[in-house]
This record gives structure tokens, C-alpha cells and sequence, in this order.
């Protein structure tokens, strides 16, 4: 406890009488201030840095002090040099810790309330369901009455965090890129059908205007004099040959037109299904960002009415299961979960389908037997349910942010 008292002097204060004190209560709490940066271990500086602060609130405290590149910086240096910042005890750290203490300024009142290790553990809990996480570190770092094993489950924690969504949104993101790309080669291809489309329709117009030409050709011929006309018999033979050969011509492009038509109708659709497919992607990603980024206030669960509703998930990964129940609190929701016979026995499933208002399930993780048996249990029970495209947390929030109805 002797870094907490660096800056101030000691308390003065005087302890009761042992047997004035109840029985359960066996420490003195003394209150102090919150820790700042540089007070703590440099293992916790990068997290700290990269939880609690935006990109751009670091780089308005490297611009105050001075940092040239600060507005040209990319962000993994930005975040290096707020890190190298924070374990310094100089104006920089100071404008640091200043920018943490105003970031967080709600959160860090709830925890000055606090004076024991386990009440900060309890309260960092309710935060951490809220979604408030950014802020709670904070406060749980600095706060007095945080010991080294809190701070350092605290930091486990966070870290462990910090792998699951980047597991989750890596695949996600990868997924999305790769159904741009598939769009923009489309729109691609597409051009360049409208182009060979486009040119086929100028020949054929070029084409027609040559058979007019010919026809206007052969009428002339035709009327200027009866006498000659019998010399000009072969003429006129040749002229109807190549004007049957130009018609013969223009019949191919009017097929080969046509066959185009039909592949530029087809590429329409695949485009439209891939933008399909990339806006239902998108708003997964939003949903969770939504469930899983740090914000200053929880959002209020939508997509659902406050009826609490039961919800059956069969199948899935199992290591994400906490998560899953955390996501269907935030949205009212009571969520029951069997995985689908790996380790539950599928016998359990008609007596949690009667106990739940509706299923879901992965078709990407589970077995066809269990995913057979909700379905039938389901339509015999007259109870909706929803295959998920994959078993990501993203499928999940965006499963339950749909009204009941949306299930078959």
C-alpha cells in the first residue's frame, strides 16, 4: 500500500475497539486516491491505453504536448507512443490520466463509492454485463482498494475479451470483403457484357442500315430502264445473295442479343443476391458491435417487447455459451441451451422444446438428427423456430434483435 500514499501524507485516523467491531468485519479500509498511470505495473499500460481511450482522444493529448506527427500518425504508432506515455511521470502521462478521468467521469463516481476489493470485483461484474467495459477497467485499475490479484483478473479478463471479438469479427469481416470483391468482379463482368452488348446492337444497326441502302440500291436499278435490265439480271442476283447473307447476319446478332440479354439478367440477379447477402452480413457486424463495444451508456434492449420470452439454442459452440446468455439478457430473453448431442442426450429435447416460446439452431454446428428433431418437435408443438446461417456470436444478436415472428 505505500505507492498510494507517494503524494499525500498519511491519514490520520484512529482504529475502534476490537471489541466494538461485528464479527465478520476482520480489516480497516482506508480510503485514497485513484492510482494514475505511471503508478502502475507497465504490463497494464496497453491495455489501459487501448480499452479506455479512443483514437482520436489520443491523439489530441500527443497533439497538446507537442508530437508534429501526431495528426499523420497511423494508429498502432499513436497507441505505442500512448503506451510509452503512460509509464512517465511527465505532462504527457498527466494529460493521459486527465483524458481517462473525464472519459469515465460516471463510472468512476459509482466506484468512489466503493472501499473493498470484493465490492470493486461486484461492481465490475454489473458493468461488464451492462457493457460498460472501458470504463469499469479504468476504474478498477485506479481504484485504491484494488489489490494485485483483482487487477490481475481484471486483465485476464479483458484480455481474453479482446481475442473473442477479434476471432468473431476477423471471420465476419474476411467473409464480407470476400462478397465485395465477388460483387465488384460482377460489376465487372457486367460492364463488359453491356459493352460487347452495346457493340453487338451498333453492328446490327450498321447492318441495317446497309441492307436499306441495298434495297434502295436495287429499287433504283430496277427502274432505270427496262432494256438493260436483262444485263443487269446478274447483278440483281447478287445484290438479293448478299442481301439474304446480310439478313442471315442480322438474324445471328439478333440471337446473339438475345442470348446476352439473358446473361446480363441472370448477373443482375446473382448481384442483387450477393448485395442481399452483404447487407445481412453487415447489419450481423453492427449487432454486435453493438452487444460487444465499450460504450458510456448501455443501450436498452430493442427488437423485443419487455414480455420475457424463452428462447431453445441447439447446438453451437460451447465455449461461447456464456456470451450467448449475456447477449439474450440484454434483449429480455430467458435462453435455454443444448448442444446438440454432443454431450446432452437428445431425449431432453421434447421436454425443453414444450418449456420455451421458440428455437434456433446453427446449421453449421449440429448434427442432422438433432436438427431434424427440433424442427419436428417445433411443428408438432405449433412453435416457431430458425435455422442460423453460422454459430458467431453475430448470427446469434442478429437472430434475436428480429421479432418472433421473423421465425418460420
Amino acid at each position: 500500500m505505500s505507492v498510494l500514499f507517494n503524494h499525500k501524507p498519511p491519514l490520520s485516523f484512529s482504529l475502534p475497539k476490537v471489541d466494538q467491531l461485528p464479527l465478520a468485519e476482520s480489516v480497516v479500509v482506508v480510503r485514497a486516491r485513484r492510482l494514475k498511470t505511471w503508478e502502475l505495473p507497465s504490463m497494464f499500460h496497453c491495455s489501459i491505453v487501448g480499452t479506455c481511450l479512443t483514437t482520436a482522444e489520443l491523439r489530441q493529448v500527443l497533439a497538446k504536448v507537442g508530437d508534429i506527427d501526431a495528426k499523420m500518425a497511423t494508429d498502432h504508432a499513436l497507441h505505442s507512443r500512448g503506451v510509452r506515455a503512460a509509464g512517465q511521470h511527465d505532462i504527457a502521462s498527466k494529460l493521459l490520466n486527465k483524458a481517462l478521468e473525464r472519459r469515465h467521469d460516471r463510472i468512476l463516481k459509482q466506484f468512489s463509492k466503493l472501499s473493498t476489493a470484493s465490492e470493486v470485483r461486484s461492481q465490475w461484474n454489473v458493468a461488464v454485463d451492462d457493457g460498460d467495459i472501458s470504463g469499469a477497467y479504468w476504474a478498477v485499475m485506479s481504484h485504491p482498494a484494488s489489490d494485485r490479484s483483482l487487477r490481475q483478473e481484471v486483465f485476464g479478463e479483458v484480455h481474453m475479451l479482446s481475442h473473442l471479438v477479434g476471432s468473431s469479427s476477423r471471420l465476419d469481416l474476411a467473409r464480407l470483403r470476400k462478397l465485395q470483391l465477388d460483387a465488384e468482379a460482377k460489376d465487372d463482368k457486367i460492364a463488359r457484357q453491356e459493352a460487347r452488348l452495346q457493340a453487338a446492337a451498333n453492328n446490327q444497326a450498321c447492318l441495317k442500315r446497309r441492307i436499306d441502302e441495298l434495297e434502295a440500291d436495287l429499287l433504283r436499278r430496277q427502274t432505270v430502264a427496262a432494256e438493260p435490265a436483262r444485263a443487269d439480271n446478274g447483278q440483281e442476283a447478287r445484290l438479293q445473295q448478299r442481301l439474304q447473307v446480310a439478313a442471315q447476319r442480322a438474324g445471328g446478332y439478333d440471337e446473339r442479343v438475345a442470348a446476352l440479354e439473358a446473361r446480363l439478367a441472370e448477373a443482375e440477379r446473382r448481384a442483387a443476391a450477393l448485395a442481399e447477402e452483404n447487407g445481412i452480413l453487415q447489419q450481423e457486424l453492427d449487432l454486435l458491435e453493438t452487444a460487444l463495444t465499450a460504450s458510456e451508456v448501455a443501450a436498452p434492449a430493442v427488437g423485443h417487447s419487455n414480455e420475457l420470452q424463452t428462447l431453445l439454442y441447439v447446438g453451437g459452440r460451447k465455449n461461447l455459451f456464456d456470451r450467448l446468455r449475456k447477449l439474450a439478457e440484454h434483449q429480455n430473453i430467458d435462453l435455454m441451451l443444448h448442444d446438440g448431442g454432443v454431450e446432452d442426450n437428445l431425449s431432453l429435447l421434447p421436454g425443453m422444446v414444450s418449456r420455451v416460446s421458440w428455437a434456433i439452431f446453427p446449421v453449421d454446428c449440429i448434427s442432422h438428427s438433432a436438427a431434424d428433431m427440433v424442427k419436428r418437435l417445433c411443428r408438432e408443438s405449433e412453435k416457431p423456430y430458425l435455422p442460423l446461417r453460422s454459430a458467431s456470436l453475430a448470427s446469434f444478436a442478429a437472430a434475436i434483435a428480429q421479432p418472433l415472428a421473423a421465425a418460420e
